[in-house]
């Protein structure tokens, strides 16, 4: 399912749990990580050692990098290594489509001495700007990241993006021999009260209903055995936590674009607040 992972890092404390996740999942799908530091050309890199001009930043990346690859070495991870130069959100999504990467897996938090979220912020961007799949992984707080997941939650609301979502979704449980949860969300509060009629609620009822058994369907089409369909109310992201917690789901699949692909953006809306938010992975799906 995963051949090529690129993995991110940073050097942040407390993203060891995010980069041993990302290695289970390179173990298990026998695939090559591709470590990479992005020397943040926005900051002032240059300095003098002596007699020779050295970037700082490159230097400090490649023993990041470094680091990193030893401890997928001794996994038994076959494992790249590479600096970069850019913006750091940028050059990630463009490293990953120029290189052919399958998934890029990242941290949902990075250095605290600078704000509550650095590498978490750039997550959040990667995972706007990206062309492949991104698994973010909570680094503080109550974050569960048992692997292999034995059920992972696919959120869906029938758009084209939650169809590609499903499929990537149902495609790694069917891998991982795991339990598929299909929810869907109405959020019909959002509305107003001036369509909050009788017959609006049951179209968004019927949407939803629909959307959670297309999923489920398309599960048990890829011979998942264990397979379960929920239309929940409420807030969206809000009811997708409550999901994961009450399911004891092990991770979350959504895709990052709304219904219709319009200017209704799921990824601003609830992706973006899931991946901030979620106590276990979430893997996001680009349309």
């Amino acid at each position: 399912m995963f051949e090529e992972i690129l993995l991110p890092v940073d050097g942040s404390e407390g993203t060891d749990e995010a980069v041993a996740h990302a290695l289970d999942v390179a173990e298990r799908f026998d695939a090559t990580a591709s470590v990479v530091h992005v020397a943040d050309t926005n900051r002032d890199s240059v300095t003098v050692v002596g007699t020779e001009v050295v970037d700082a930043l490159e230097r400090e990346g490649e023993e990041i990098v470094e680091s990193t690859a030893e401890t997928a070495r001794r996994r038994g991870v076959d494992v790249r290594t590479e600096v970069v130069q850019g913006d750091p959100a940028s050059a990630i999504a463009e490293y990953a489509a120029e290189r052919g990467m399958d998934l890029v897996a990242m941290p949902t938090h990075g250095r605290s001495t600078i704000g509550e979220y650095v590498l978490g912020s750039v997550t959040e961007r990667v995972v706007r700007l990206a062309e492949v799949p991104v698994l973010t992984v909570r680094t503080r707080g109550e974050a569960r990241t048992a692997f292999p997941y034995e059920s992972v939650l696919v959120a869906t609301d029938g758009s084209e993006a939650a169809r590609a979502a499903t499929d990537r979704g149902v495609e790694l449980a069917a891998a991982l021999d795991a339990a598929v949860q299909a929810v869907s969300v109405v959020d019909d509060a959002s509305l107003g009260p001036d369509v909050r009629s009788e017959a609006a609620s049951r179209k968004l009822d019927g949407d939803a209903t629909e959307a959670a058994s297309a999923a489920a369907d398309r599960a048990r089409e890829a011979g998942v055995e264990d397979v379960a369909e929920t239309v929940r109310h409420g807030d969206v992201h809000g009811e997708i936590l409550a999901a994961v917690e009450e399911t004891d789901a092990d991770a979350v699949v959504l895709g990052t674009s709304g219904r219709g692909g319009v200017d209704r953006v799921l990824l601003g809306s609830v992706a973006e607040r899931v991946v901030r938010t979620s106590p276990v992975p979430v893997l996001t799906v680009p349309r």
